[in-house]
């Protein structure tokens, strides 16, 4: 056998130095591939706010990823369940329950199948079960069971269902509000969320049937521990000033006043109501108008006893009467009062209001805004109109609501005006129901500080390449050493044989 030349070395050099480098080129490209993160996959939650009139089921969705631990939560679907809200269910709990079902189907069918174990599912309930919690503890405790139950037959993440305080109710709207208005975190047209440095912080008013809330971030540091409430989102921190008015929700306020008459007229079988139309009659049996721990009860009364209220349509006699249920004279803290003798810092910034601030107002085309003269003399000639005209005009409205307009009006100028103190603000109001296609309440708010204690989750991150590619490519460097490493062993062989 020949002695191999000086060119076969040269090759056998070169087929070596060609392996070597192929070598490196593909650790290098190994290299380059960075850690892989999967897209981020979409999370879900629900909350129920159980409120004093309605139980509604909202479902939010956001990205797995965080924005300064805090989701970027969106509203996919809002779901009325059937009835009344839970605490109407004092005479039969179970049913408080079943009335969840409607909405729970809804769910259902909007969260995939594979992520309906991970979601969480939370049921808040408000000053109606507030009161009643007051009113019967154990009522209050099997209403809660019994709602529990309904839900846990459900594959959802169910947390618990609990009565928020009026302080979180109030401090939840706040944060729906800012974040809904892109006060707290801001997109931004390079595709990146960021904190707006000279982002708007607005004021939340809030009215419900049972309670009512204000909620601002005032100028000066909160005085009263109680109505102060801290929070951090976006990696900020905020101090929110937040009162709740238990009993000063509408349907509180229109039973308070119902027995500030019935009392006052002596307490006959007919009495009459300014801020009913003329030509409406309401009856209703004792046991009724004092069934509320927000009214004083007499010391005996036959509960069967009936009283009808009989609508006289006086506009100017009805908005004098609402100071007998808002106190705006007594406050130990003056001048820095809300009413009751409640404290309030001065209302700074502008306010967005919403429930039964939105639905009163935009009923008497008054919403979004309208100056303070027009909303005055809107609501005085509604208020003077007749219960025939009305139902003319109004023939789908309910009766209920349609009758309540009138006090409602009054009621809320009252409070915005003498209680809050908004006489010279008030174009700083603005009255809403959604924005960005959300409700606006305490739910989004409420999901929104859930998240800073939901881990962020991702798909599993894998180094490198996806496995399958990588293992070819292991398959390939080792392949390429085995030959390079057969022809070394040939050219050496060869060589000391010849």
């Amino acid at each position: 056998m020949k002695k191999l030349g000086k060119k076969q070395i040269a090759l056998g050099g070169l087929l070596v130095t060609l392996t070597c480098m192929s070598i490196i080129a593909l650790i290098l490209s190994l290299a380059r591939h960075y850690t892989v993160d999967l897209p981020y996959v979409t999370q879900y939650g629900i909350v129920f706010d159980a409120g004093s009139s309605h139980t509604s089921l909202y479902l939010y969705k956001w990205p797995g990823g965080k924005q300064n631990n805090t989701g970027i939560v969106s509203q996919q679907l809002m779901c009325e369940a059937d009835g009344g809200g839970i605490a109407s269910y004092v005479e039969n709990p179970p049913e408080a329950g079943r009335s969840l079902v409607k909405c729970l189907d809804v769910a259902m069918a909007a969260v995939p199948s594979g992520q309906q174990s991970t979601t969480p599912l939370y049921l808040g309930a408000t000053a109606g079960m507030r009161l009643l919690s007051l009113q019967n503890p154990d009522q209050s405790d099997q209403i809660l069971a019994e709602v529990t139950k309904t839900i846990r037959g459900y594959p959802f993440d169910f947390r618990g269902a609990l009565i928020l305080s009026g302080t979180e109710e109030g401090a939840y709207g706040w944060i729906t509000i800012n974040y809904l208005l892109e006060g707290l975190i801001k997109y931004t047209f390079e595709g990146q969320w960021v904190h707006p440095k000279t982002g708007r912080i607005l004021g939340a008013l809030d009215m419900g049937g049972a309670s009512t809330q204000i909620s601002f971030t005032p100028q000066e540091p909160v005085r009263d521990p109680a109505s102060a409430k801290d929070l951090q989102l976006y990696g900020y921190k905020y101090q929110v000033y937040t009162h709740s008015y238990l009993c000063y929700g509408q349907d509180q306020a229109v039973k308070q006043l119902q027995v500030y008459l019935f009392k006052t007229t002596g307490s006959p079988s007919i009495v009459r109501h300014p801020c009913y139309p003329l030509g409406y009659n309401l009856t209703m049996t004792l046991g009724e108008l004092f069934n509320s721990p927000c009214v004083e009860k007499p010391a005996n009364f036959d509960s069967a006893t009936s009283v009808t209220f009989s609508g006289a349509s006086e506009s100017q006699s009805c908005l004098d009467l609402m100071e007998n249920i808002v106190n705006v004279t007594d406050c130990p803290y003056t001048p820095d009062c809300g009413f009751n003798g409640a404290y309030q810092p001065p209302v700074y910034g502008t306010f967005f209001a919403f429930s039964a601030y939105f639905y009163t107002f935009d009923f008497l085309g008054l919403a979004p805004q309208s100056p303070l003269p027009k909303v005055i003399s809107t609501i005085d000639a509604f208020c003077n109109r007749t219960w025939e005209s009305l139902r003319a005009e109004y023939p789908d409205v309910r009766e209920q609501y349609l009758r309540d307009y009138c006090f409602a009006a009054h009621y809320i100028m009252t409070v915005l005006l003498r209680g809050y103190k908004f006489n010279d603000t008030w174009d700083q109001i603005y009255f809403y129901r959604t924005v960005a296609d959300t409700d606006i309440g305490w739910t989004l708010g409420y999901m929104l500080n859930l998240t800073n204690m939901i881990p962020a989750e991702r798909p599993l991150v894998v180094t490198g390449v996806q496995h399958s590619q990588f293992a070819a490519e292991v398959f390939f460097i080792v392949f390429v050493l085995f030959l390079s490493l057969c022809v070394i062993i040939m050219l050496c062989v060869w060589n000391t044989e010849h």
